[in-house]
């Protein structure tokens, strides 16, 4: 279970046999449904996940409505992180698209590993920088790009999400109403 994560982490960090040995003492196993609420709106986040298997969705809810912010695949990081980071309720809900294998870690756990493991501190910045520059980069595809443009980069970047992901899901990221995705689709294919 530990495998992907260690692959993941060796990208940034090489950790010894007593830190592998932290971070598994520091992380549950779980599996979890589709449709499962990691993280709750108006709810303190209190994990971090790491995924094996399966499809995380971060949304907002305005309105009524569920306006996806970002898709979460294997061998990433997902989280409520500014409720996990300040321990404050949520404004977003973290709910599973698929059946999902998950590492979970508590954030007194987290503290914990950052005591004992100063590495930690390495991982999780830069965990945070690859948030960050995926922000930035969704920000700069709603100011710079036409709806057609952010479909094409979707597609090019995450087509596999199409075959895995309701497409009503993958139109409220992009930005767009299903029937608006819809035309743009047969466009592009036409």
């Amino acid at each position: 279970m530990f495998d992907n994560l260690y692959r993941y982490t060796e990208q940034i960090i090489k950790l010894t046999p007593g830190e592998k040995a932290l971070l598994e003492s520091a992380f549950t196993v779980r599996q979890v449904p589709r449709r499962f609420k990691l993280a709750e709106e108006g709810k303190i986040a209190r994990e971090l996940f790491f995924i094996n298997k399966g499809l995380v969705r971060l949304y907002y809810t305005k309105d009524g409505a569920e306006i996806t912010g970002y898709i979460f695949r294997e061998h990433l990081f997902a989280a409520s992180y500014d409720s996990f980071l300040r321990q404050a309720p949520s404004i977003q809900t973290l709910e599973t698209l698929e059946d999902c294998d998950l590492l979970v870690i508590n954030h007194s756990a987290m503290e914990k590993l950052y005591e004992e493991m100063p590495s930690m501190h390495i991982l999780t910045r830069k965990v945070a920088e690859q948030r960050f520059i995926n922000a930035q980069m969704i920000l700069s595809s709603f100011i710079l790009d036409s709806p057609e443009e952010r479909y094409r980069k979707f597609e090019e970047q995450h087509g596999d999400l199409l075959l895995r992901v309701p497409h009503h899901i993958i139109a409220s990221f992009l930005g767009m109403t299903p029937v608006s995705m819809s035309r743009i689709r047969k466009r592009m294919q036409g």
